[in-house]
């Protein structure tokens, strides 16, 4: 029997009224996937080669998120440039959640005045998440160096300029940079090594092929602990608690003398809110983990965490500050 034009009309506007009611109640696509997140393998850069500081840094965390959360977090080096190539494939990834990346004070607020052409933009391209940690650099010698202090390399140095060596990892660092900002201070002229990175500058340290060498605090402590190294002077502001004999530049009597290099994750920009809240609190849950923060202490490290709001605000604050550091120095990089 044929359905009556009354009768279709009303089945085709209940069928309408339905299939809007269910588009009002079931979440959308994006939606959906936010709530689910994460779904799949987080992808974590590390701009840094395996077994470095940054390297070290970034698996500790990634361990505990995967272990407190049941995430699965994939550890990715990509080294290059300074870090400019592991942060720039982070800034270019999907804004997803998926992509993060462990920044630093190299690669996030100095190399921006560095690099003439940088091929991302820190405080545009990247969202940050949470900082993590941060530590000073140390000016370290072998254990049979004459050196014993930051005053014994300043006499050395006067009495012949240009001679006394100083090796860090890669032109435009916190170590390079720290480096100059001492020399400065003291007014003195050091001849300065850059490396590759750490490996083949620790050989050299080692054995006696430079006198001095400038790195963050994880980089140094195991071989200071096994007694090949001496560190004679410290960047930060105050002591280590690892390196409690070890006075700071400031104590050697230049006031006011600061250096540290921080630790931070960031995600692509637009990265939804909510997702980049969701990863803020898993990463604080993490750093105050005992395990954690023992790992992160043992290496030399203050432990920072915080809201991801405070990160954006340090970023806007240290882009400028080592931007004139840079500028003084007189380096630069294409």
């Amino acid at each position: 029997m044929p359905i009556s034009s009354r009768s279709h009309s009303f089945a085709t506007r209940l069928c309408a009224t339905f299939l809007g009611l269910a588009a009002a109640v079931l979440p959308t696509g994006a939606a959906w996937a936010q709530a689910a997140y994460p779904n799949k393998p987080i992808r974590f850069i590390v701009p840094f080669p395996p077994g470095g500081g940054t390297d070290m840094i970034a698996r500790t965390v990634a361990q505990k998120l995967t272990d407190q959360n049941k995430w699965n977090v994939i550890v990715d080096n990509r080294p290059g440039a300074g870090g400019n190539l592991g942060v720039d494939a982070a800034a270019k990834a999907a804004p997803d959640g998926y992509t993060l990346v462990m920044g630093q004070t190299s690669n996030l607020a100095i190399n921006p005045s560095l690099y003439a052409k940088l091929p991302y933009d820190p405080l545009k391209d990247l969202v940050p998440v949470a900082l993590v940690s941060s530590s000073p650099i140390v000016i370290a010698a072998p254990a049979s160096s004459p050196y014993k202090t930051f005053a014994d390399v300043v006499a050395a140095a006067k009495s012949k300029p240009d001679v006394v060596t100083l090796g860090y990892s890669g032109n435009g660092t916190v170590a390079h940079l720290s480096g100059e900002l001492a020399e400065n201070a003291a007014g003195i002229k050091l001849r300065h090594i850059p490396y590759k990175g750490a490996s083949q500058a620790m050989t050299d340290l080692l054995g006696g092929q430079i006198d001095l060498y400038m790195s963050s605090v994880p980089t140094l402590l195991g071989q200071v602990r096994n007694g090949k190294l001496k560190v004679i002077a410290i960047t930060s502001a105050k002591r280590a608690a690892q390196l409690p004999d070890t006075p700071t530049l400031a104590e050697s009597g230049y006031k006011g003398f600061e250096a540290v290099t921080w630790f931070g994750i960031l995600a692509p920009a637009g990265t939804p809110a909510p997702i980049v809240a969701q990863l803020n609190k898993a990463i604080n849950q993490a750093l105050q983990q005992p395990d954690v923060a023992d790992k992160l202490r043992s290496e030399g490290g203050d432990i920072l965490g915080g809201t991801a709001e405070q990160f954006g605000q340090l970023l806007r604050t240290e882009v400028p500050r080592w931007a004139k550091i840079v500028k003084d120095s007189g380096a630069s990089l294409d």
